[in-house]
């Protein structure tokens, strides 16, 4: 029971800490600042064959989509619950992650190429998982952190003379602009950004909140 309770307590503190922290679309002139710049996408969508699955039910109920940004601390504090949600209803729920790195963030980009490049490899979500449990360790900083990134890749087992040159690579940069191309094109205007079935949702205020969305689309 108090097992329990700590973990809903763990929740509610994250789900605060995103509210009060909601990371916004905004120009930014720092030096080294890198970004990803693109415009509005004229075909915007959603979600996309191409996107990202977290879970793939054989009977999908309801599709949640989350634009989000690795270094984004807004996102890492929701990430628990996130996954608890993804325990609970993983086997009726579609749960989708998309890109939507910001200006002002130093390594938001180079984090959405790295995860991007674990996919080509078919590890996207080892690679999600991992920038998100340590993201304490390397965001927030003004220098590059691709060393910390490739340390992460080889911890997970990938190639890497296949990963480096997935980073690089100009595909794999295009990729992460389509989602933010989509993103900005759909009014999302800061991270984490909820998606259920097409419809953009306001950032609930609790896990329990969360969960009882998620409960009354489905029922619904």
């Amino acid at each position: 029971m108090k097992k329990h309770l700590y973990i809903a307590l763990v929740i509610v503190a994250a789900f605060a800490a995103a509210i009060g922290t909601f990371a916004a679309v905004a120009p930014d002139d720092r030096p080294g600042t890198s970004s990803v710049r693109a415009d509005p996408a004229g075909d915007a969508k959603v979600l996309r064959d191409s996107s990202h699955r977290l879970t793939s039910p054989q009977r999908s109920e309801l599709t949640l989509v989350e634009f989000l940004d690795f270094e984004c601390e807004s996102c890492g504090a929701v990430y628990p619950a996130v996954e608890r949600l993804k325990e609970e209803y993983g086997d009726r729920v579609t749960f989708v992650a998309r890109y939507f790195p910001l200006p002002g963030h130093r390594n938001g980009e180079l984090a959405a190429r790295v995860v991007e490049a674990a996919a080509r490899q078919g590890r996207f979500e080892e690679m999600y998982d991992k920038l998100f449990r340590t993201q304490a360790a390397w965001g927030e900083a003004q220098e590059s952190k691709e060393d910390v990134f490739r340390g992460y890749a080889r911890e997970i087992g990938l190639d890497m003379t296949r990963f480096d040159a997935d980073l690089d690579a100009p595909a794999t940069a295009e990729r992460v602009r389509l989602d933010r191309r989509d993103g900005l094109a759909l009014g999302v205007q800061g991270t984490p950004t909820f998606f259920v079935d097409g419809e953009q949702i306001p950032l609930p205020r609790s896990y329990e909140a969360f969960r009882a969305l998620i409960e009354q689309e489905l029922e619904g």
